[in-house]
Order: C-alpha cells, then structure tokens, then sequence
C-alpha cells in the first residue's frame, strides 16, 4: 500500500507543480499587462522592476492554489481512470477514499502552508507592494498619476485623461480635488485643459504647472438653512502652479515605508485589534450623536408659556394662539432652523457611520479570507479527485474546461459575494464563505456518486418519466 500512496503522490505532485507554474506565469503576465503603461518607457532600472513585480506575486497564490489543485485532482484522478488504473486497484480491494488518503494528508499541510502563507507572506507584501508604489514616486512621478482615475497625491486627488512626452510629464484633461485640512466639508476642485509635472531627484517638491483652467470652491455658509443652496465660488486661469509637498509621502530611498494600518497589510492578530478599536470607536459616535441630539433639540420656552405652565392653568390645544404674529414668526423661524440643523447633522453622521461600517465590513472581509483559501484548498480536492474519476478522461482537454468552469463559479460567487457584504447587503462572514456554502453540496454530491461507481448524470432518472408517458400514449399492440 505504500507503493501505491507513493505512486499516487509522485503523480500528483507532478501535475499540481507544473499547472501551478503555469497558471502563475498567467497570472504574471496579467499582472505585467495591467501595469505596463506605468513601467513601460520611464527609464527604471530592472531591479525597481524586479521589486515591483516580487511583492505583487503574493497576491496571486490565493488565486492559483485552489485552481491548480482542482486542475491536478482532475487530471491525476481521470488519468488514472482512464488507463484502467483504478479499475484494477478496484479489483485490489482499494476504495477511492483509501486511495485518496494519501493526497488528502498533503491537502492538509498545503492548507496549513496556504493559511500562513496567507497570514504573514501576503500582508508584509502588500505592505511593501503599497508602498514601493508610492515611494517610486519621487524617482518618477508620472507613475504616481495613472490616466482615467483618481491618484492620491499628498494633499490632492488628480485625474488625467491622457499621459504624453518622454516621462509622462505632459498631462491633458486634468481634475484635481483638494483635500480640506479642518474636515468642515468644503471642497476645492481644479479643472484645467492640461498641464506639465515638473520634478527633481533632489528636491521633495513636485510642481503641477497647469494651463487654461477654473477654480471651483464650495462655501459653507453660517446659517444652516443656507447650506442647502450649496454656494461656491469660480475663477479662470491662463496659468496656475501647484506644488506639492512629497516629503511625508515619499522619500529618494524607495526602500522607505510609510503606508501601513490598511485591510490587506494586517494579519490575523492585527485585524482582531483593529475591528475592536473600529468597533470600539463606531459606538462612541453613536452615544455622542444621541446625546448631542437631545442637547440640540428642543426651543426655548416664551414667558407667557411659561407663566401658563407654572399656573398650572390647561394648555390650548393651538399653543401659537397665545402668542402675537410676530412671536409665532419667531418661533417657527426657530423650528425651521432646528429642523434644518437636525437634519443635515443627521444626514451628515449618517453617512460617516455608513462609512465606517464599510470599513470595518472590508475588514471583517479580510479576517475571513485567511480561512476561506484553507477551506477552498479542500473543497477544490474534493471536487477535482471525484470529478476526474468519474469523467475518467485526463490530459488538458475536458479537465481544463470543468476546471474552469467550476473555478468561476467558485470565483464569481465569492466577489459578489463580498461586493454586497461591504455595502451592508450581507453579513461579512456569509459574504466570505457563500461561494464554499454553495459548493461544498457539490463536493459531497460528486464524492458519493465516485465512491459508489455512479456516473456524471444518471440518464435512466431523467428518462423513466419520459418513457412512462411515450407508454401510456403508445400501448404496444398484441
């Protein structure tokens, strides 16, 4: 039996090493097609190169393990049914469970591998990734600006239509939204026919020299029934420079870090304690709106009111009529003006609170993604060995095509699935684990029909009511 194990470990160590090369090399490449117009012909050298790429690979393992060890199930198990290799251990007296003993164990460790790999590999490479990205900024900072998207850069966010010249220094339709410092919720957005960056190795400052543009600036208004008719103010300009301080965000070193705190960046025990503090801080704000709303509510009683109520005399069912016309003109002035006030506060924490439980749903998303690849290690085996025994056909025809179709299935359920879970549609953890929910009844259905020797689909199920009906619709004559 040991030879067996051996043989059948040997066989599929072969083929998950060589479909995991080559899907990696795919997803290389992909990774390289994505990010070609941001390293082609901006003079790096190939070490800046090497690194970019380096701390982008760990991200894709979680994607090429569970569909190498579907593929190498598939194709291991139907090459072995297909040359009558298991009919003859069949007739041996070896089930298919037994004969999967031995790769179920190295499933194991390859999960236990994947969920450290998952938990300190891929975290310290995003890490570095992010950064590497923003630090390589200073040395070329057309990299820090990708066309048709908004670029966080220092205090600004800048949109470009189209990058041209030798460095991608020439910028055409550029919009930049500036930050506001004290948070009062006024925006600066700069909207200009194109522009030029200008930097040097040896300064931190990078100027935006932009041409033919405007000025948008919103006002907030004093009065909060003024803020509802959103004033701003406009200019033009024929030329206007911006410069922009890179000294916090980026350094010449671009071995320099300074991003972190980020869903992707943190392991286990890191996101345990951020969602505590996030979770933490959420319910703060929402005691400190609460009891800031009752402070705020409310009008200040007129004297007559007052009189009528230390009196103790009944209260008219209209309260305004004991007062004059001006004095109801006040008091609803007062109303409206609360009313007004209440409702953008409320509007307004509404939607940091929505902002805040986003965050923590993103968070809360990559705590369970460092168990979901264990799971998926072990759902994709048992779906991949019983599939292959049953099809009974190897090589890279038919395993590719049920390969990939359950993959993106697996895949896509598992994005929609945390799609909705950060908008608040689901739960983090059904979000997380509804593709292995949905699969896993494959899993079980495909183990069973392999065990007992039943086909892909029982044909005679499907056709004993079709054949029951042609019967009573055509008796057979005597």
């Amino acid at each position: 039996m040991k030879i067996l194990d051996k043989y059948l470990l040997k066989t599929f160590l072969t083929t998950f090493t060589t479909v995991f090369v080559i899907l990696f090399f795919i997803f290389i490449l992909q990774t390289v097609w994505l990010f070609i117009s941001e390293l082609a012909g901006k003079d790096l050298d190939l070490l800046m190169i090497v690194k970019f790429l380096a701390f982008s690979m760990p991200r894709i393992v979680p994607l090429v393990l569970p569909l190498s060890i579907l593929l190498a199930s598939i194709m291991t198990f139907g090459n072995l049914a297909e040359n009558y290799e298991f009919a003859a251990m069949k007739s041996s007296g070896i089930s298919l469970q037994r004969a999967m003993r031995s790769l179920t164990i190295f499933i194991i460790l390859l999960s236990i591998v994947a969920f450290f790999f998952s938990n300190n590999v891929i975290p310290y490479a995003e890490y570095k990734f992010i950064n590497f990205r923003k630090n390589i900024a200073q040395v070329k900072p057309a990299l820090a600006i990708a066309e048709g998207q908004f670029n966080d850069v220092g205090f600004y966010n800048i949109k470009v239509n189209k990058k041209s010249g030798e460095q991608g220094n020439i910028l055409t339709g550029v919009t930049i939204h500036k930050k506001t410092k004290i948070g009062d919720g006024s925006k600066t957005v700069i909207k200009a026919k194109d522009g030029e960056l200008i930097s040097s190795e040896e300064s931190s400052i990078l100027q935006l020299v932009l041409n033919d543009g405007y000025y948008y600036e919103d006002i907030v208004p004093k009065k909060y029934e003024d803020r509802s008719k959103m004033p701003f103010a406009k200019s033009s300009f024929k030329k206007q420079i911006i410069n922009i301080d890179l000294s916090e965000l980026n350094k010449t070193d671009v071995t320099d870090e300074s991003v972190a705190n980020t869903n992707t960046m943190l392991n286990v025990s890191e996101l345990k304690y951020t969602l505590d503090s996030l979770n933490k801080n959420m319910k703060n704000d929402i005691i400190s709106f609460s009891e800031n709303s009752n402070m705020r509510m409310g009008i200040p009683l007129n004297k007559k009111l007052e009189k009528a109520t230390k009196k103790r005399k009944p209260l008219p069912k209209d309260i305004l009529s004991l007062y004059t016309l001006k004095e109801k003109s006040d008091i609803l002035k007062i109303a409206i003006s609360n009313l007004t006030s209440t409702t953008y506060s409320i509007d307004t924490t509404k939607a940091e609170l929505d902002n805040k439980q986003k965050n923590i749903n993103k968070h809360l998303l990559a705590f369970y993604d460092k168990f979901v690849i264990v799971f998926a290690c072990f759902l994709m085996f048992f779906i991949g060995a019983p599939l292959g025994a049953i099809i009974r056909k190897g090589g890279l025809g038919l395993p590719i095509v049920f390969a990939v179709l359950i993959f993106i299935t697996f895949h896509f359920i598992n994005t929609f699935g945390k799609r909705i879970a950060q908008e608040n549609g689901m739960t983090p953890f059904m979000g997380s684990w509804l593709s292995s929910f949905i699969l896993t009844p494959l899993a079980i259905l495909l183990t069973y029909r392999a065990t007992n020797d039943i086909g892909l689909i029982n044909m005679d199920v499907i056709l004993a009511p079709f054949q029951k009906v042609i019967k009573k619709l055509f008796p057979s004559q005597n």
